[in-house]
């Protein structure tokens, strides 16, 4: 699987303590122009998938936040849709109950490779954005 240099950072990040939303923004802080402090409170209710793994994985909302602040807030919907898409492609899924198999037992992919795909998505389409 290929990773970055961002990527391994976020994962390294996550087994500081940082929840996956956490891990996944403060290393794309310097995209988002703010201090890694600042993103982890900004994230810190968003660890657990949103709501105790009943909604979207906290690693694709940290790679939706640094998005949003990459775009200034303009199209941003549009490039999380596509960061959206490209992570369930990655993972199996977008929502944390199904990526760590709470109702079935079958883990789709494990946090350290969530927090890794986010920031992989992150880069593929915000990358892709820049060259346009």
């Amino acid at each position: 699987m290929p990773t970055s240099e961002k990527a391994e950072r976020a994962v390294m990040l996550k087994h500081t303590g940082l929840n996956c939303c956490q891990a996944v923004a403060a290393a794309l802080a310097e995209d988002m122009g703010l201090a890694p402090e600042q993103i982890v409170q900004l994230a810190s209710g968003f660890g657990a998938g949103m709501g105790c793994m009943e909604n979207t994985c906290g690693a694709l909302v940290g790679a939706a936040m640094a998005a949003g602040m990459k775009t200034q807030g303009k199209g941003t919907t549009r490039y999380t849709k596509m960061l959206s898409g490209v992570f369930a492609q990655r993972c199996g899924s977008v929502l944390c109950k199904e990526l760590k198999g709470r109702d079935t037992g079958v883990v789709l992919c494990p946090c350290d490779d969530c927090v890794r795909n986010a920031v992989l998505a992150y880069e593929e389409i915000m990358g892709a954005m820049e060259s346009v």
